[in-house]
């Protein structure tokens, strides 16, 4: 067995004997199913509690696509904040307990460490959101009675790739800062910074940041630029940030 696969397999049972396993696989299902049902009730539920009122609210019927962008939404952002805030230690946590100094006594080099925890814990991500993806397809079918899986699946994989690229960068800021809540706080200041990029149109339309407004668009059938170029930098983004989190790691006293 390669030095990889047993830090792999190191990685998915810390995975599986933490809270990991729980906190944001749960997370994820319960905004996929929830969506559906709320986004159906809205317009109803606004316009009850505006009826007889000098300034009622009357809304058009909820369709999928409200609670597509209910998910889309989520995945944007709530589920994006918890996958900061839970991997602000994922490098410095085991540097501190002396975790990483054990592991590394034995003839493994410090790039298949830092490589095997992208690799399982991108896989664990990508298999969340996918899992969260269907569940939010499934009861949109159950909720409108259509569900046109174009609409959904592809800016879903285009907000996979965004959150691949938060985790990559966490990895890094995490071989960068000790303190895991330091580390988080570093993730959350490069998720404002790609919000305020995408609203520029030059980022919007050539880098990450674009992605999640493309992914709306999609959603509510508006006009949007390619996604190509976004997903392509995103992509050499993550990539990027996982070399750059093995070259700092090399250099750093354990």
């Amino acid at each position: 067995m390669s030095s990889f696969e047993v830090l792999a397999r190191k990685e998915a049972q810390e995975i599986v004997h933490t809270w990991r396993i729980w906190v944001l696989p749960v997370l994820v299902v319960f905004f996929a199913v929830i969506g559906p049902p709320l986004a159906r009730i809205t317009p109803e539920l606004l316009g009850s509690l505006t009826a007889g009122t000098q300034g009622a609210v009357t809304l058009p019927p909820a369709t999928f696509a409200d609670a597509y962008g209910q998910w889309i939404k989520n995945l944007s952002q709530i589920i994006l904040f918890a996958i900061i805030i839970m991997y602000g230690g994922m490098v410095s946590t085991e540097v501190r307990e002396g975790t990483a100094a054990f592991v590394l006594t034995k003839p493994i080099r410090r790039s298949t460490f830092i490589t095997a925890k992208a690799a399982v814990h991108g896989l664990f991500v990508t298999t969340v959101i996918i899992a969260g993806t269907l569940a939010t397809w499934l009861a949109t079918q159950l909720v409108f009675g259509e569900a046109p899986a174009a609409r959904l699946w592809g800016p879903a994989l285009l907000l996979l790739l965004y959150a691949l690229l938060i985790l990559a960068f966490m990895e890094l800021f995490s071989v960068l800062i000790p303190a895991p809540a330091g580390a988080a706080g570093a993730g959350l200041g490069l998720y404002a910074l790609l919000v305020v990029g995408g609203a520029w149109e030059p980022l919007a339309n050539y880098s990450p940041a674009g992605l999640p407004g493309i992914a709306a668009a999609i959603i509510a059938n508006q006009p949007h630029t390619s996604s190509a170029w976004p997903a392509v930098t995103g992509a050499a983004a993550a990539g990027a940030a996982v070399v750059l989190a093995i070259r700092v790691f090399k250099r750093k006293e354990l």
